[in-house]
């Protein structure tokens, strides 16, 4: 069965104070992350309910160009900006197949990556 996308959603509790420094450090990130070999789609959110809660929601289309990115030097630099959070990171990987009739999807957490 073929992929159609992964998901990569990264949750983020900042710390109020730090907020402003770590959105400017991502946002000019997503760019470069853009420009890297399968990424579909990479978007930096805020939550509408606590301005303190950050979302990184990439998309790719296969799971060795993630791999190749969660390896790469711009989330080696967004890793060293983690020290900014409330608490750690939450990273959750979606992989979604094609419809087949039974909409298949296939979740893993990972923590602290």
């Amino acid at each position: 069965m073929a992929v159609l996308m992964i998901l990569a959603i990264i949750r983020m509790k900042v710390l109020a104070e730090k907020r402003m420094e770590l959105s400017q450090a991502i946002s000019s990130l997503s760019g470069f992350i853009r420009m890297e070999k399968g990424c579909r789609r990479c978007d930096f959110c805020q939550s509408m309910e606590n301005e303190d809660e950050l979302c990184l929601l990439e998309e790719w289309d296969t799971h060795e160009n993630l791999m190749n990115h969660l390896k790469s030097e711009h989330f080696k630099v967004f890793r060293g900006a983690m020290n900014l959070l409330k608490e750690p990171q939450e990273m959750i990987l979606h992989t979604v197949f094609p419809p087949d009739g039974n909409g298949e999807m296939i979740e893993r957490k990972i923590d602290n990556v």
